[in-house]
């Protein structure tokens, strides 16, 4: 019998700062590293509470992702940012939590829980 390699996971979640709010309704793409080129791996939209439930599990063989955050279309009037787009290294088998702080003119990341 062969052992299956362990799954990678990314999970999100998004917090509008200066609504003191969850963000609901952002759409985020997230993409896959494998062997040098990019790869669509799943898309998916906040729930009301700010989390994006069914993003796919990473391909065998991922080393980075990137998930892509659509500000624009969320946002009423134009966005200073439309677009936040992550990049961050993933080891195999382990589960990666990456939130964003949103507020009108800034943002940042960190790798949770």
């Amino acid at each position: 019998m062969t052992a299956q390699p362990a799954t990678t996971t990314v999970s999100t979640h998004v917090l509008d700062t200066a609504a003191g709010r969850p963000a609901a309704g952002l759409g985020v793409e997230l993409s896959a590293l494998c062997a040098g080129r990019w790869t669509p791996a799943g898309s998916a939209t906040t729930d009301d509470d700010g989390r994006c439930t069914g993003l796919a599990p990473l391909p065998p063989g991922a080393t980075a992702a990137r998930l892509r955050f659509d500000v624009a279309a969320r946002r009423a009037g134009a966005a200073f940012f439309p677009e936040v787009t992550v990049t961050f290294v993933v080891a195999p088998g382990e589960h990666h939590h990456v939130p964003l702080l949103l507020s009108p003119f800034g943002y940042s990341v960190y790798r949770g829980s």
